[in-house]
């Protein structure tokens, strides 16, 4: 999901990577606070320029992120390949649950990236954006197996709805550190089966 640290963005030589960028951002957030960190603080502590940085991220928002539009592309795939006789709930359920599978060794950890962006109230605007990004994906799927509009009630239903059981999942994970994020969304995302029927 990474790009290689081995080259730029341009095509140079790397001064930097999303991995250094992000793990030296949330050790500042960790420290300083978000809002208190700036692009240039990150800049300095990685040892780049600030323009440097906003060739991997446009703005301070979009870290705690990582590089988002790479994960929604894979969304779409792990959607896409979903078996076309599985019933539409069942692909959605187990869409979001295997698309929330991370690495447990990731740094920053998922559970610390999450806890960020769901308890940061700076981070609550852009967030929305991202939102409405995710849900498009599955709205997306939803209409190609339906035969409709993403913008048509159904697709945009299952997108709603699939992201309000996802962060009531997370929100329930966030507090207990021995609880599985799998379990959880597993159980949550059970609630797509009442709301499709028996497609």
């Amino acid at each position: 999901m990474a790009v290689s640290p081995a080259r730029s963005l341009r095509g140079r030589p790397a001064a930097t990577s999303h991995e250094e960028i992000e793990q030296v951002a949330f050790g500042l957030f960790a420290e300083r606070g978000f809002e208190a960190t700036t692009l240039e603080d990150i800049a300095a502590a990685v040892g780049v320029g600030r323009r440097t940085i906003t060739r991997y991220y446009a703005s301070k928002n979009d870290i705690p992120w990582g590089q988002f539009d790479v994960t929604l592309a894979g969304f779409r795939e792990l959607l896409a390949a979903m078996p076309p006789e599985q019933p539409l709930w069942e692909s959605v359920h187990r869409g979001v649950v295997i698309f929330n599978r991370f690495p447990t060794d990731a740094n920053p950890s998922h559970r610390e990236r999450m806890r960020l962006i769901l308890t940061t109230p700076a981070l609550q605007a852009h967030s929305m954006l991202r939102y409405a990004d995710w849900r498009a994906v599955i709205a997306e799927y939803v209409a190609a197996r339906t035969g409709s509009h993403p913008d048509d009630v159904l697709p945009r239903g299952v997108g709603h709805l699939s992201l309000a059981l996802a962060l009531a999942a997370y929100e329930a994970w966030l507090p207990d550190e021995h609880a599985s994020l799998e379990d959880r969304l597993d159980a949550s995302m059970r609630a797509i089966r009442d709301y499709l029927g028996a497609d």
